[in-house]
């Protein structure tokens, strides 16, 4: 193929500051070199022969199918394969990783197919290789709507096998050294892109390494003023106190040779970024940065780590409130280590962390450290802990969750993991997102305990349901067999897994209860065209299930009766579809129960009646216009797609519905004991003074009605106020026993109900 690349899917360009001119022809041949599989094979000792084979194959498939491609810079376009490649090995990738890093581009830019792979490669590579194929087509944008649908094949797809993504964020980052020859009108997209899905996806697989080199990248172009006059800061900062971190160095490798204790000592410091945002979010100057040198203290065991930091606070004071011990309580992504900040020499801070060599690969590489770090624990708890258990709830949610929108927003508080640890009453340690509340936890257990909750403690101390939890707070969660999940709770749970668990068993429910009601609507309906009842499912009936079925469009009778419960179907139409079908098959109706009952419904409306005791859930609604209760002449309306809607009788709102849509409007009547309180609209005007609003709160109480909701004027300084109260009560006998009480009520000049007149 002959085609010269300005740019790939991938948004490629030359390293930041190692390229010569884009299209130079000297530049491209000094950089041919880096187009041989021998930049790539010194990487590859910890594979056996046969596997850097393949990998040698892969690499001659790409270098053939790209021939003639070349990069922005004038490189020969296999460099970016091979870059690519390069990361993946060092962390150790598998051989079909490192073929399917350097065969990224293949389908996409050179018309290979995904059967072409197959039959090259086997269906493992080419399965990755499709993966992160979709992945090159996905375009973010910043807004939500559009970056959700993208956002959740990616996420699927690094679900299903990690290796799709740790190729793909070696991609971006190859991408982000070399973006410097891009256009800079593409450096602010690319660089948000960056910065807001592929850093925050490196970081909660616990890729800091990659997650901090991203940032970094992302800063510098896209504020390079800042980014260049911090750096400027940093250097002079270094070299001002070069001195001060080597004396530092000394005296630690003193005492701990001094003391025989094998230890690694590593300079740390903080990126460019992380000052930035310390700068920006504290309103700080550069020079009241005091954090940004450190130091990590590489030891061979826990104890080591324990035992390094008690030297360390012998040597230089520590600094109060400035220990976190990782180690006990792991971060999210499986980041351990221990902690401490001390007052230095000259009074300056320096943090110093102490962690195990296989902390420290866990620290830089997270995921990828399953392939680093061949520990036998790797395989088992340290496996989960490195973020597989997040990806896999991720297909979790998936499953209960097929809309985009609805799928990015349970996952993105994930991305930005703030933990709190908090304790079950047997010690068991979780870590959940900063905010996190009751019921996420009753959720992070299991989805049963999250259903069934009904109350919780906290330290042995009774708390509400939405309350947040704190470090340290040992939780306990109370269920009962008849608790269910509340939609109110959507309101203030934190993790995503919590909010798809609610949502779904609401779906779930609210199916059910509407397919239930349709069952009796439909039935109601039959007896009015003289049908006993339902024909059941049988071999005999199944043609005229499947010709009813037809004929309405629905894929199930479960999905039919649904459709009848929500208002999508008439029940009545529906009937009188099954007897011409009953009929067809040589039924008849029923003469005797035909009369019947249509003597009865000469006084009432055609669809038969629904019987009422507040049980119903979300397949029922109570209108708000009017807000019946118990003892109200009422009427019931099928609105399209929201169930059944209850009105009182004389509702102007229900009134104007009747008048154009009157077959949508059903005979409800109340149960004998409704099992609930209704609620209902009161307005209550007083003399304006101090603690009225206290005395009447009190008088509803003492009757027993239950205060949901409260409105009142703006105008708080007229002698008379209007108070606007929604009320819970169980009938019309109790309203006006709470409405008479109020009557009595010192200041209160009129009490009344409120109900939208025709």
């Amino acid at each position: 193929m002959n085609a010269v690349l300005n740019t790939s899917p991938s948004n490629q360009a030359p390293h930041l500051g190692n390229s010569g001119a884009p299209g130079n022809p000297e530049s491209a041949a000094a950089n041919a070199a880096a187009a041989s599989f021998a930049a790539l094979t010194e990487k590859l000792d910890y594979l056996d022969p046969a596997n850097i084979e393949l990998v040698r194959q892969a690499y001659r498939y790409a270098d053939t199918a790209h021939l003639g491609q070349l990069r922005n810079s004038g490189e020969p376009y296999i460099t970016h394969p091979i870059a690519v490649a390069a990361q993946c090995a060092n962390w150790q990738l598998d051989a079909q990783a490192l073929m399917a890093a350097l065969l990224h581009d293949a389908m996409e830019d050179c018309g290979i197919t995904k059967s072409d792979l197959v039959e090259r490669f086997g269906a493992p590579v080419a399965e990755l290789v499709d993966g992160l194929t979709k992945l090159e087509k996905l375009q973010f944008d910043t807004r939500e709507e559009n970056q959700a649908e993208s956002f959740r094949k990616m996420l699927l797809a690094m679900a299903r096998d990690v290796r799709v993504i740790l190729i793909k964020l070696a991609d971006r980052t190859h991408n982000m050294r070399t973006l410097s020859d891009m256009p800079r009108s593409k450096w602010g997209r690319i660089s948000s892109e960056t910065l807001e899905i592929y850093a925050p996806i490196a970081h909660r697989l616990g890729l800091n390494q990659t997650y901090r080199e991203l940032q970094d990248l992302s800063f510098r172009h896209l504020h390079s003023w800042r980014y260049t006059t911090l750096n400027k800061a940093i250097n002079k900062s270094r070299n001002r106190r070069r001195d001060l971190v080597q004396k530092v160095q000394a005296d630690v490798d003193t005492v701990f040779s001094r003391l025989g204790m094998a230890a690694r000592l590593a300079g740390r410091e903080k990126t460019l970024y992380a000052i930035y945002q310390k700068m920006v979010h504290k309103h700080l100057s550069f020079a009241q940065v005091t954090d940004i040198y450190g130091f990590r203290v590489i030891v061979p065991t826990i104890t080591d780590c324990y035992t390094a930091m008690g030297m360390l606070h012998q040597m230089y004071k520590p600094v109060p409130g400035k220990f976190k011990d990782y180690i006990a309580l792991p971060k999210i992504n499986g980041y351990q280590s221990l902690h401490t900040t001390l007052v230095g020499p000259a009074g300056i801070n320096i943090e110093f962390q102490m962690r195990t060599e296989e902390m420290h690969v866990i620290a830089e590489a997270g995921v990828a450290a399953h392939w680093l770090y061949k520990s036998q624990d790797t395989e088992g708890k340290a496996a989960e802990r490195l973020g597989t258990k997040w990806l896999q709830s991720l297909l979790d949610i998936q499953n209960e969750t097929r809309d985009a929108a609805e799928f990015w927003d349970h996952v993105k508080v994930d991305l930005f993991p703030d933990a709190v640890y908090v304790f079950t009453p047997k010690s068991q340690i979780l870590s959940l997102p900063r905010g996190a509340t009751v019921v996420d936890f009753a959720y992070a257990i299991h989805s049963n305990i999250g259903n069934r909750t009904a109350a919780a403690k906290i330290n042995n101390e009774p708390v509400s349901l939405r309350t947040e939890l704190k470090n340290g707070d040992v939780v306990e969660i109370i269920t009962t067999p008849t608790s269910l999940p509340n939609p109110a709770w959507l309101g203030f749970v934190r993790t995503g897994r919590a909010r798809s668990k609610i949502r779904n068993y609401l779906k779930t429910l609210a199916h059910a209860e509407s397919e239930s009601l349709g069952e009796k609507l439909l039935a109601q309906a039959l007896r009015a065209e003289g049908l006993e009842q339902l024909p059941l499912s049988s071999d005999e009936t199944q043609p005229i299930w499947d010709k009813l079925l037809r004929f309405t469009g629905s894929r199930s009778r479960s999905e039919l009766m649904a459709d009848i419960g929500l208002g999508r179907r008439i029940a009545s139409i529906v009937a009188k579809r099954v007897m011409v079908l009953m009929a067809e098959h040589g039924h008849k109706p029923d003469a005797l129960l035909l009369t019947r009952e249509r003597y009865n419904s000469q006084e009432t409306l055609s669809q038969g009646g629904v019987t009422l005791d507040g049980s119903e859930n979300a397949s029922v609604q109570y209108a708000r216009c009017c807000r019946p209760i118990p003892g109200d002449n009422i009427v019931g309306y099928l609105g399209r797609g929201e169930g059944l809607v209850v009105h009182c009788a004389e509702c102007s709102v229900a009134q104007k519905l009747q008048h154009k849509d009157s077959e949508r409007f059903i005979t409800v009547d109340w149960a004998d004991e409704p099992t609930r309180l209704f609620e209902t609209s009161v307005i209550v005007t007083v003399s304006n003074g101090k603690g009225v609003l206290a005395r009447i709160a009190e008088q509803l109480a003492h009757s027993e009605a239950d205060i949901t909701h409260i409105d009142m004027d703006d105008e708080v300084a007229l002698d008379t106020v209007d108070l606007r109260f929604v009320i819970a009560v169980h009938n019309q006998a109790h309203l006006e026993t709470a409405l008479r009480n109020l009557r009595r009520t010192p200041a209160v000049l009129r009490a009344a109900r409120t109900l939208p007149r025709g």
